[in-house]
């Protein structure tokens, strides 16, 4: 009895694996020699094809390579010797700019002589002319401006006259701000102290030429405060004192007035007018 057990088990076992080799046998029946050798050739025409392509694009680069070199070593020398024209080109610009600068500088001290002459022979709507044609060489000429003030200022010519020194003053204003920038430049050890130009004195001339433009014209407000900021810059000239001083008076402003006399005294104590102008004071 226990005997026809195992037996059973085997036979049954046996009988599950032929079913499974039957059942893969249709299956492998299905497959085809010469579609698995196909696929084997297709791989291996991929392969050649692969490489000749390789083969192809090195042989064309290497002629391609050997065509363009030559074109990209000239492409590059045409480059070099363009940068090489505009750098002779920029230098002969700058060389021709020099020159120009100093045929009018030369220009302009000749037609400043002439000026001279001119006035002196009285002559003056000549000497304008001249002005205007040096103006003409530099428009950054500031004595041709201040020049030209002076003269419209000495024919009564106010309103030009004042123009003109506003003009000027614009020039002399970016020039001192210039030389401001320089100085500091020089204190952080940037610049040498000859780079460095005093325009002070041109800008508080040119506040104290529109002080006189504004007394000649009756606005004295404005008169008075063109001649303190040209104090402001040179605090103990005795012409701007001198200047402050009147036109306080003329005001009846006698506190201004008695500021003005005692710097006036103090920068200029040998004036011989100061006992006069005291005695003035004292009227208001």
């Amino acid at each position: 009895m226990f005997n026809i057990i195992p037996l059973i088990v085997i036979l049954i076992s046996l009988a599950v694996i032929i079913a499974i080799v039957a059942r893969k046998f249709s299956v492998l029946a299905a497959l085809d020699t010469g579609t698995i050798q196909a696929e084997r050739e297709a791989k291996f025409k991929e392969q050649i094809i692969g490489k000749r392509i390789k083969r192809n694009f090195y042989k064309y680069y290497v002629k391609i390579k050997n065509v363009v070199r030559p074109a990209g070593k000239a492409i590059a020398g045409l480059f070099k010797w363009l940068y090489s024209k505009l750098i002779d080109l920029k230098d002969n610009n700058k060389e021709r700019e020099e020159l120009a600068v100093q045929d009018s500088g030369q220009a302009a001290s000749r037609l400043f002589m002439e000026i001279d002459d001119l006035i002196k022979q009285d002559k003056l709507h000549d000497a304008e002319q001249k002005y205007i044609e040096i103006i003409g060489l530099d428009s950054q000429n500031l004595k041709a401006f201040l020049g030209l003030g002076d003269l419209y200022f000495g024919q009564k010519n106010l309103d030009e006259a004042k123009q003109t020194y506003l003009h000027a003053l614009k020039l002399s204003e970016q020039n001192f701000d210039q030389a401001a920038k320089a100085q500091k430049l020089h204190q952080a050890g940037l610049t040498p102290a000859t780079e460095i130009q005093d325009n002070t004195t041109p800008l508080a001339g040119i506040y104290f030429d529109l002080a006189c433009v504004d007394k000649a014209a009756e606005n004295y407000k404005k008169a008075l405060e063109n001649i303190k900021k040209a104090l402001k810059l040179e605090p103990n000239n005795p012409r701007y004192l001198d200047t402050w001083l009147e036109i306080s008076i003329i005001n009846k402003d006698k506190g201004g007035a008695l500021d003005a006399y005692g710097r006036l005294k103090e920068a200029n104590p040998e004036n011989q007018k100061l006992a006069e102008i005291k005695a003035e004071i004292d009227k208001l």
